[in-house]
């Protein structure tokens, strides 16, 4: 039997005192000839350095901000006092996201910013100067957009998917503390941060105290799943980290990456239990009724067990790093070894943690919606 530590709830009450309420697509950009951005220069400018290791020159305020290939930031953004309304523009996809999640409940300022920057992953220069941000945010593997940018006089700060050995919790750590060096609360970050870090102890030292007596599910993440494609979470990628701390094993884990798979490597598989992230439409019902043309999902264990689960969506997709992280870890444990996490309450969990970190009171209405998140959320048709 397992509870989470009070000491975990402390380290949230004090990070909380300090905040307010709280890797996406890479593609070609479209170049224009350079022109002056707009930024608050009041203060003179300042330097950070960003995932890539680029020194970015920034104005001493930022109150213009542009989130392009780094998908889960927005909801990362509106961690920090005031922030969330200095988003002017966003991603398709974490505006569909955003649309089906709880964030616009507490922050309704996000959906006001633009996607019109931004189509098939491709970045429009012309429509981003329109916006006149102060810095745009982007994929740090995504140098395209970073030379399109700076070529265009804009302030680009790269946030990375990868640099950290794609351990969700250290890259969501990181984000936040470069977030807090270009918004200036860098100490209120890393309190925050903190956090996922003591969530994983916990959970990781209640498997590691079982030792060999615990059984590990063979696990298949369908990551993206549509227009005829499955692509599964190999194992440089989060998927693997997720499973591996919680207690699973990931099917995949000779694949790399964004690993595209088909029945036939499914069948041989044969996973005990799949999750379905909230970038792919289907839920669990699809693979039940057998309903997806040209997929048998019959023969597959984890449907004949009714074992098939939809990733939740709170702030955002629990995927991905962002900031409902440490509420993912938490579920995963709970799915992935029941008996030793059976104490944990994840509805109380939510409400626990939204109430200390957002100071929101979640209604049960939207409690039941981000433990069953909409197909719309993942932006695309089934």
């Amino acid at each position: 039997m397992f509870k989470f530590s009070k000491r975990i709830l402390s380290a949230a009450v004090s990070a909380i005192m300090l905040t307010s309420a709280l890797g996406g697509c890479a593609g070609t950009a479209n170049q224009t000839s350079s022109e002056a951005v707009s930024s608050a220069q009041t203060g003179g400018t300042r330097t950070v350095t960003d995932h890539a290791g680029n020194a970015i020159e920034l104005p001493a305020e930022v109150n213009r901000i542009v989130i392009s290939s780094i998908m889960p930031l927005p909801s990362v953004v509106a961690l920090f006092d005031g922030a969330a309304e200095k988003v002017v523009g966003m991603d398709p996809s974490s505006m569909a996201a955003a649309k089906n999640s709880i964030l616009p409940n507490i922050h309704p300022e996000i959906l006001n910013a633009t996607t019109d920057f931004l189509k098939d992953g491709n970045l429009n220069i012309e429509e981003v100067l329109k916006l006149k941000p102060d810095v745009v945010f982007y994929s740090a593997d995504n140098t395209a957009d970073y030379e399109a940018l700076t070529k265009a006089g804009i302030p680009a700060v790269g946030f990375s998917t990868s640099k950290f050995k794609f351990n969700t919790v250290e890259t969501f750590d990181n984000w936040v503390t470069l977030l807090g060096e270009v918004l200036g609360q860098a100490d209120t970050a890393k309190q925050i941060a903190d956090y996922g870090y003591q969530v994983e102890d916990e959970v990781t030292s209640v498997i590691k105290a079982a030792g060999d007596s615990i059984q590990k599910p063979k696990v298949l993440i369908l990551f993206r799943y549509d227009n005829g494609t499955i692509k599964t979470s190999g194992s440089n990628f989060f998927g693997q980290y997720w499973l591996d701390t919680t207690g699973a094993e990931n099917v995949a884990k000779d694949l790399k990456g964004q690993a595209e798979i088909n029945m036939e490597q499914i069948y041989q598989w044969n996973p005990d239990m799949i999750y379905i992230t909230n970038f792919s439409p289907y839920q669990p019902d699809d693979l039940y009724n057998n309903s997806i043309e040209g997929f048998d999902w019959s023969k597959v264990k984890a449907v004949q067990d009714k074992k098939v689960y939809k990733f939740p969506l709170g702030m955002y997709r629990w995927f991905p790093p962002a900031s409902d992280t440490p509420l993912a870890m938490k579920w995963l444990a709970t799915k992935n070894q029941p008996e030793l996490f059976k104490d944990v309450d994840m509805e109380k969990e939510v409400k626990e943690y939204y109430k200390r970190f957002y100071r929101y009171d979640l209604s049960d209405e939207e409690l039941q919606q981000i433990f069953n998140p909409s197909s719309e959320a993942s932006g695309l048709k089934k």
